[in-house]
């Protein structure tokens, strides 16, 4: 099934329509016979012959957008003047930037903020490396690191090429949480070279946020850097999914009234993502997981396609032993979460789970099966797309659990904290309007932030990671 028009694939398009009754009405119906979804038409300019207009236009993907702007030239009395890529020019000169937190008008302000008073501050933090968390950016910083070698669902394209979404990433941070974070994209896919410069650029930081760097070195890196470094660090990839999957399951359970200990959980690709969700979930007493890959499932003493993490996933989920592929492991299955690839699931697979399926195909941007196609099956459907009911999004998680950490002067990240963020994010949904269309907060929820960041503090407190009691104002969103 076709995806839907969206804003990611956006044009504005400049027309030259002639000046007669109906003409209008002839452009918005090319448009609309392509499948485009219109949204603004604003006057440029207008004269006795010719009108210009801009209209905004969302297209399925590039090649729909051509195919629309096809039409438009098609039009008799219609000239296209130009087209603009929206998403282009989002992103032109980057997204983001560094700006001063005090102005420096004066000599006496250039004389404190620089030298020679600067000096003083300096000496102050060599008597004491800590002072630095309370006299400079690190106390609200963090690097997001890559090496572009797994990139959305780009794969790998280089650091140059995931520059753009590590700055997304900025953005959110800053937007949401107030975090200052600063993309770091790394020339090499070495682990001993990227795991030596983190730590030769972590007395920057107050946190280290990996980012789409690949299975399974992914696990090496970040297990290094928790031993090497006295900072928190916390792949995104790996936990914010896990965190954010675990939130969605804890309150689509309670709808369906089961019981976690007792559902039998599909995790259909055993990556980055579905490696640590299946830890979080074994962490909360699911016992009855089946991990899934491209050569079926994952079980003890299987030979092919293994590595160290998947097979210590074989040692620790399918107690049945069960050997097939995924349409075997989802007969009877209570729980399918999809991190894989799209299509894979079908529409026989969901009708031979157990009563009352709770799907969650997350593959972007097509799912493993198509909303559309599994809504009559399920219990409640989510995926990874916003144009969908139950959405889940890493960006519920990652802004105030960084938030959380840096107020708290965490050493570490640990399960408790991930747990504590989970609920928090699971009890933003008051019961009274839980249902299957909203398991999980949308994005924009301001509640959101700041209900994490007080969880991971005070679970930092309790497991006794947190350097600092007191809690910081977490700074307001939007």
């Amino acid at each position: 099934m076709a995806t839907a028009p969206s804003a990611s694939y956006s044009l504005t398009v400049r027309l030259e329509i002639r000046q007669r009754p109906g003409m209008l009405g002839r452009v918005t119906s090319a448009i609309g016979a392509a499948g485009g979804d219109i949204g603004a038409v604003d006057l440029v300019e207008t004269t006795r012959e010719r009108v210009a207009r801009d209209i905004t236009i969302n297209c399925r993907d590039s090649e729909h957008g051509q195919e629309i702007v096809n039409r438009l030239r098609g039009v008799a009395g219609v000239r296209v003047v130009n087209v603009s890529d929206r998403t282009f020019l989002m992103h032109l000169g980057g997204k983001i930037e560094v700006r001063n937190k005090v102005p420096i008008r004066t000599r006496d302000d250039l004389s404190m903020a620089y030298t020679p008073g600067v000096a003083r501050v300096c000496l102050a933090i060599r008597e004491d490396r800590q002072r630095a968390f309370e006299l400079t950016i690190k106390q609200n910083s963090i690097a997001v690191v890559t090496d572009g070698s797994a990139v959305l669902g780009l794969g790998d394209i280089g650091p140059e090429a995931a520059l753009p979404v590590m700055e997304g990433k900025a953005m959110l941070f800053k937007e949401l949480a107030g975090v200052d974070a600063f993309p770091i994209c790394l020339a090499t896919k070495d682990p001993d070279k990227i795991v030596e410069t983190v730590k030769l650029i972590a007395p920057t930081f107050g946190g280290i946020n990996l980012e789409d760097i690949s299975a399974p070195r992914c696990f090496e890196v970040e297990e290094r850097l928790r031993k090497e470094l006295d900072l928190p660090v916390f792949h995104d990839d790996q936990h914010g999914t896990a965190v954010v999957v675990l939130a969605a399951l804890l309150n689509a359970l309670r709808l369906v009234k089961k019981d976690r200990r007792k559902v039998r959980v599909v995790v259909c690709g055993v990556g980055a993502a579905g490696t640590a969700t299946i830890k979080i979930l074994l962490s909360v007493g699911v016992r009855q997981i089946v991990g899934v890959d491209e050569h079926g499932t994952l079980y003890r003493g299987r030979g092919v396609g293994m590595d160290f993490m998947k097979r210590w996933v074989s040692g620790a989920t399918n107690p049945r032993n069960l050997r097939g592929m995924l349409s075997d492991a989802v007969k009877g299955a209570d729980v399918f979460i999809g991190l894989s690839v799209p299509g894979v699931l079908t529409v026989k697979d969901v009708q031979s789970m157990a009563k009352r399926p709770i799907v969650f195909a997350m593959a972007n941007p097509v799912p493993e099966i198509q909303p559309e196609a599994a809504q009559r099956h399920v219990a409640v459907m989510a995926t990874g797309r916003s144009d969908y009911p139950n959405q889940i999004n890493n960006v519920l998680c990652f802004p105030g659990f960084f938030r959380g950490l840096l107020d708290c002067r965490a050493r570490l990240v640990n399960d408790e904290m991930k747990i504590a963020a989970a609920r928090a994010i699971a009890e933003s949904v008051p019961p009274g309007e839980l249902t299957p269309e909203y398991i999980i907060p949308s994005v924009f929820n301001k509640k959101v932030v700041p209900a994490v960041a007080r969880a991971v503090a005070r679970a930092a407190q309790q497991t006794g990671v947190a350097l600092r009691r007191r809690r910081v104002e977490i700074p307001g969103s939007f």
